[in-house]
C-alpha cells in the first residue's frame, strides 16, 4: 500500500515504528488525496479504511466539539476512544491527539493540530447520507446545514466547515434511467434545487 500510493506522491511522516503503532507513515498520493496507513489490529476499528478528519487552523480545538455534534444526530452513533494531548507541546493540554467513533455505525477517526497548516476543510471531500424518505432529508437538512451559501443540488456545509452531500437513495436509479429524457428531465430538476425535494424529483421523472 504504501509503495503504492507513494508514487509520485509526497511523505508527510515517513512509514517505521512510532509510539502508536509499530509501522505508521503519512503520505498524499500523487490526486493529492491524503493518506494514513498503519499497522493494527482489524477488530479496534472495524473496517480497512476509514476517514480521519484535521481539525487545524480556525478549527483547530474544535474536534471534541465536532465529534459530540455529529455523534448526537446520527442514529447508531457512539465515541469509542479520546486521547488526549498532554502538558508542553505545540497543542493545548486536553485537545484531541486521535480519537475514533462511530456515525451510522460507520467508524471515523479525528484530531486537533496547532501545527500551522495551509489547507483545512473543503468540499474537495464530502460525506454522502442516504435517505430514504423527505423526513430524512429534512432532519439532516437542518441539522447539518451551517452555510446558506454553501447549499446546492443537496450540497450543504456544516458549522465546523466540513461539507455533506444529503440526497435520496431513489436519485441513482432515476439518473441510470435508460431513457434519455428521464434523466434530463431529473437532472433539470435538482440543478435547481437547494435540499432535494423527493416529490419534485418524482414528478419531474414521470414526466
Amino acid at each position: 500500500l504504501w509503495t503504492g500510493l507513494s508514487a509520485d506522491g509526497a511523505v508527510l511522516m515517513p512509514l517505521q515504528a512510532y509510539e502508536w503503532s509499530e509501522k505508521y507513515g503519512w503520505l498524499n498520493d500523487r490526486y493529492g488525496l491524503s493518506w494514513q496507513i498503519m499497522l493494527g489490529k482489524f477488530e479496534e476499528v472495524g473496517q480497512a479504511i476509514a476517514p480521519s478528519l484535521l481539525f487545524g487552523g480556525a478549527q483547530h480545538g474544535r474536534a471534541e466539539e465536532a465529534i459530540r455534534f455529529y455523534t448526537s444526530v446520527f442514529s447508531d452513533s457512539g465515541i469509542d476512544a479520546i486521547h488526549r494531548y498532554g502538558r508542553g507541546g505545540i497543542d493545548p493540554e486536553g485537545s484531541i491527539k486521535h480519537a475514533q467513533f462511530r456515525l451510522n455505525g460507520e467508524a471515523f477517526m479525528a484530531m486537533d493540530s496547532a501545527v500551522e497548516h495551509d489547507y483545512g476543510f473543503t468540499e474537495a471531500i464530502s460525506f454522502i447520507v442516504r435517505c430514504k424518505t423527505q423526513d430524512e432529508i429534512d432532519y439532516f437538512w437542518k441539522a447539518l446545514s451551517a452555510v446558506p451559501e454553501a447549499e446546492q443540488c443537496g450540497w450543504l456545509k456544516d458549522k465546523f466547515g466540513v461539507s455533506w452531500q444529503v440526497m435520496p437513495s431513489v436519485l441513482p436509479d432515476m439518473l441510470m434511467d435508460p431513457d434519455r429524457e428521464k434523466i434530463e428531465r431529473v437532472t433539470h430538476a435538482f440543478l435547481q434545487m437547494k435540499k432535494f425535494d423527493i416529490a419534485a424529483l418524482q414528478k419531474a421523472y414521470e414526466g
